[in-house]
């Protein structure tokens, strides 16, 4: 991020966004000799005692190498009679190409100026890289906004609302969940969690159940770079889902 502070940014250049993944397969078992050899080396760190490897395959949805992206749910504001209304829409397909085909054409054509930011939670060390990264694989040319190889620091235009939070303190952690709540950001009562995408992908094939899942994550994200600011939340009629 460059030297603009937060509260001199437009709130409508913003695209607030979060990202939902999973493993590439149902099971390790479909892997290659070639694939389960890297796949071993990759996850060594994740592997807990007494964890079997489809417990410890569950994990592969959190590496671009060995996961993918079945939704982006984004956020943008827009200012309607000098009051902010916030637009919700989800891309999500089983098909990640079209999935990201399709976010792309979005970023090209509204987030892609030197104007625009994106923001996520944790999106510093997951969703922008990812993002990156399975574009990169699929042959997808990566929109200039959301490159950074070979960029400073301060032409970057991301922001991370765990970044944000931390005032230059690394050491520890702490949730959207965990925030949604001290800044008393309403937030739907959890339907799923984070670690049980992968089984209603695969088990259930509910992507729909998943796309309102990230929905719920990227409007507390929208919330809380309001609260950041010391701004009043948008109300819920004020929310539009398209």
């Amino acid at each position: 991020m460059n030297n603009t502070t937060i509260a001199s940014i437009d709130l409508t250049k913003i695209l607030f966004l979060d990202i939902e993944t999973v493993p590439q397969h149902v099971s390790v078992s479909e892997l290659s000799e070639a694939e389960l050899a890297l796949w071993n080396k990759k996850s060594q760190r994740l592997r807990e005692e007494g964890m079997s490897d489809e417990e410890l395959y569950k994990k592969a949805g959190i590496f671009a190498e060995f996961g993918k992206i079945v939704c982006i749910s984004v956020a943008f504001m827009r200012k309607v009679l000098n009051e902010y209304e916030l637009r919700v829409r989800s891309f999500y397909d089983d098909d990640e190409r079209k999935l990201l085909t399709d976010y792309m054409e979005l970023v090209n054509t509204y987030f892609n100026t030197k104007k625009t930011y994106f923001c996520a939670h944790n999106g510093y060390e997951f969703d922008f890289p990812y993002i990156a990264r399975r574009a990169l694989i699929l042959g997808i040319k990566v929109p200039n906004t959301l490159d950074t190889r070979g960029k400073k620091p301060w032409e970057i235009q991301h922001l991370d609302t765990l970044d944000l939070w931390r005032f230059a303190d690394y050491k520890n952690y702490t949730s959207l969940a965990l925030l949604a709540h001290v800044f008393g950001i309403p937030t739907p009562k959890d339907d799923i969690d984070g670690s049980q995408v992968g089984d209603v992908y695969w088990k259930e094939n509910d992507l729909q159940r998943i796309a309102t899942y990230c929905q719920k994550d990227v409007v507390t994200v929208a919330q809380l770079f309001r609260k950041y600011r010391s701004e009043e939340l948008i109300p819920e009629n004020k929310i539009i889902y398209v």
